[in-house]
């Protein structure tokens, strides 16, 4: 189709105001988009939210920088106020959003490995939900020791320098970490479309991974970088699988589980390191929430103990409870274990890229050869620029009175240097130097002293073309500098390593308490599980005024049931799910429970056992169907199978079956037959629509099924049938007694 083109239509804003008009502007949704939204997103991606090679946001940048011009890498400590005004000279973002960079980069904070600010006051802890730092007039802070390497160079044309967003001063579009900070620092950002989500890891480990990637860019990472390194510490499951698949594509999780203690004297578990991924508010608020729903009943409390020695949350334990088994379930139903997702999406030359570590290396060594490149280079430029000034005092020194007759004679200050100039040909550059010399320092002693730099310049010079000619020099520089970067900040790894095969994983069967039940189900869906013992002593069996019994049957908790619905579906629950009740009690509304649809009703429950028997579906249409119970289990653990008997007719019974029986069928005129189940063929199809049992009239239809044991029948043989279907016999008044398991 072509492209839309802008049109005008002019229309009367008020129709009771004559030659007033409004002009409306068309234009088609893909332009606006294009014109407004891709200039938004861009700045998010590229401003905000993706970190660049150098391991930091434009935000953190701006802050560093600013404490770095503040002079406090070397300087006392001043307030965070005082720190967030003067950035916001490059970060218009305002205070807050500053301050929150501030804390997140801070050693108070436990945000990262390697801290870049010494704070000093409350600054929160990335562990704590609730634990709020102070505001910024009350805290202070300076730049950490580690800056050192990463500002060492940024005065040397190491990287280049950009405009502030109002052009009153510049900014460095990166900084010249000596070590790869971006594999260092954990950095975590949502921008529009894409996201970026970065582990820390150990800054020993990175930088001896990187010093062996510059020798062997072949080498094995795993190696040397063993895994993530989290500053809140546990324990970090290691499966080799994943992590060569995190470090070749950038992409994958890892988990981390707690680290606890077991205290014999007041029978107590001490959690200490929990997963970089959580906090402690929501590992108490999901222990809480199982004691309450009776899923964790070996726990008595649990509390929050953190003070200024560190993280604490102490769990009480019931007597008898074995610490081990407790923690092996509580790391499966709580984020006491959870998973860290790895995004490592990074800003390459102003464009995204998720890269593996080996790519990331990559791209920082070849920009960290370029930083010091510059570095030499313009040590170079300054050392020549030096020799060149001093090759002039050089030729000075072979007349030295010569040089202040001249100096003297010359009428007029402007024509001193054209002068020297002329005098001993040397450039304009020079000459300004040579004029520049104080009059105590034009002696002979004080420019033999200069010139004899000469030698050691001239070899300086040499020396620094060559590195910059040699890739090999430069590969040793850096190289160098990373062992003098483990050697000055190097740490032990926080996050220990436990090997996946060499933990024991929880079983929930094993731990799951087993024991008789019998399982009571009302008419409209009320489920009450009672244990024997408790039966004995209960009373009669409670209902809603409209309710009543249908079924019952024995069972056990640690077995599964299946619930059929009216709407062809069977839920698969779990007797263990359910709270341990009594008689007296309506009991679990079953509907709410399993979360089924609006005016979705249940009409059987069933045991299925080992799934070795068969279930019989009876439909009003006079048809039966035999499925095996092995079509309903599933190896994974579904919650909800569709398609569970077919739709063609409404269902009117339900019955197990596990033995072939005879069975009575009854229909709406009053006839009923009774049939051996052998007559039926089990079928594997849940979906089948079943064979005809019972020949209904027209109008008619099936109106129950049950087991020929269960009735008041007298002569069986009246309504036995050789084959079906068959239209059955009437019904004798003394035939029809109590109908036990009608399903309406």
């Amino acid at each position: 189709m072509p492209k839309k083109t802008t049109q005008e239509n002019k229309r009367p804003v008020n129709p009771n105001v004559k030659g007033l008009q409004a002009t409306v502007l068309e234009q088609p949704i893909t332009d606006t988009l294009e014109a407004n939204y891709m200039p938004y997103a861009m700045s998010v991606i590229v401003s905000r939210a993706i970190p660049e090679i150098d391991g930091f946001k434009p935000s953190h940048r701006k802050l560093l920088y600013t404490m770095y011009k503040m002079g406090l890498l070397s300087g006392s400590r001043t307030k965070s106020a005082n720190i967030v005004g003067q950035t916001m000279r490059l970060n218009p973002h305002g205070d807050a959003a500053i301050y929150d960079t501030m804390v997140r980069l801070s050693k108070g904070y436990d945000a990262l490995l390697t801290p870049f600010v010494d704070s000093k006051g409350n600054f929160g802890k990335v562990f704590s939900r609730d634990m709020a730092c102070a505001a910024s007039r009350y805290t202070e802070a300076k730049l950490a020791a580690i800056c050192s390497v990463i500002f060492g160079d940024i005065d040397k044309d190491t990287v280049d320098f950009v405009d502030n967003y109002d052009s009153t001063m510049t900014e460095p579009s990166l900084l010249p970490t000596m070590f790869p900070n971006v594999l260092v620092s954990a950095n975590t950002g949502i921008a529009v479309g894409m996201a970026s989500s970065i582990c820390g890891f150990n800054l020993e480990e990175v930088c001896n991974t990187a010093i062996e990637f510059i020798s062997d860019p072949n080498c094995d990472i795993l190696q040397t970088l063993k895994a993530p390194d989290f500053p809140t510490g546990g324990e970090l499951i290691y499966n080799a699988q994943e992590l060569e698949s995190i470090y070749e594509t950038g992409r994958g999780s890892v988990k981390v589980r707690a680290c606890w203690r077991y205290v014999k004297e007041g029978n107590l578990i001490e959690i200490t390191e929990i997963p970089y991924s959580t906090t402690a508010e929501a590992i108490i608020d999901k222990v809480a929430e199982l004691i309450k729903s009776g899923k964790l009943r070996d726990v008595s409390d649990m509390r929050d103990e953190t003070d200024l020695s560190g993280l604490k949350l102490t769990i009480d334990l019931k007597r008898g409870v074995e610490p081990d088994k407790l923690m092996l379930k509580l790391f499966k139903q709580t984020p006491l274990m959870d998973s860290f997702s790895c995004n490592f999406n990074i800003l390459i030359a102003g464009a995204p890229r998720v890269m593996g570590v080996r790519e990331i290396l990559t791209e920082w060594t070849a920009w960290r050869i370029g930083c010091v490149r510059r570095r030499v280079y313009s040590e170079l430029h300054k050392k020549k620029d030096k020799l060149h000034l001093l090759r002039g005092l050089q030729k000075i020194l072979v007349d030295i009175d010569r040089a202040i007759a001249i100096i003297r004679a010359t009428d007029e200050e402007d024509e001193v240097i054209p002068n020297l100039i002329i005098g001993f040909g040397i450039d304009e550059r020079q000459a300004e130097y040579v004029a520049e010399i104080r009059l105590r320092n034009i002696n002979r002693e004080y420019i033999l002293k200069r010139t004899e730099e000469t030698g050691a310049l001239e070899r300086e010079i040499e020396d620094l073309e060559d590195i910059l000619n040699s890739s090999r020099r430069i590969n040793s520089i850096i190289v160098k500098e990373l062992k003098e970067v483990i050697k000055k900040y190097g740490q032990e790894r926080r996050t220990k390593i436990v090997y996946e095969g060499e933990i024991e994983v929880f079983d929930e069967e094993e731990h799951v308490e087993d024991y008789a039940v019998h399982v009571f189900l009302s008419r409209e869906g009320y489920f009450k599980k009672i244990t024997p013992q408790s039966l004995r002593m209960s009373g009669e069996q409670k209902y809603k005024d409209s309710d009543g019994a249908f079924l019952s049957f024995e069972s056990a908790n640690k077995n599964e049931l299946l619930i059929f619905t009216d709407r062809q579906q069977v839920y698969k629950a779990r007797v263990r799910d359910f709270e341990d009740t009594k008689a007296s009690h309506l009991g679990t509304y079953l509907p709410t429970a399993l979360e089924m649809g609006e005016g979705e009703n249940v009409i059987y429950v069933l045991d299925p056992g080992d799934y070795s028997g068969h279930i019989l579906f009876f439909f009003e249409n006079g048809k039966a169907a035999r499925i095996e119970l092995s079509a309903y289990a599933t190896k994974l653990n579904r919650k909800k199978l569709t398609g569970a008997y077919s739709d063609k007719s409404p269902v009117c019974a339900v019955l197990p079956l596990y033995e072939d029986l005879e069975v009575a069928v009854s229909s709406s005129d009053g006839r009923t037959l009774i049939f051996n189940t052998s007559a039926l063929a089990p079928k594997s199809t849940r979906a089948t629509i079943g064979v005809q049992v019972i020949s209904l009239k027209k109008g008619k239809v099936l109106e129950r099924a049950e087991l020929l044991e269960s009735t008041a029948i007298s002569d069986p043989s009246r309504y036995r049938v050789r084959a079906i279907p068959a239209a059955g016999a009437l019904l004798r008044p003394e035939d029809k007694g109590q109908q036990q398991l009608e399903l309406f």
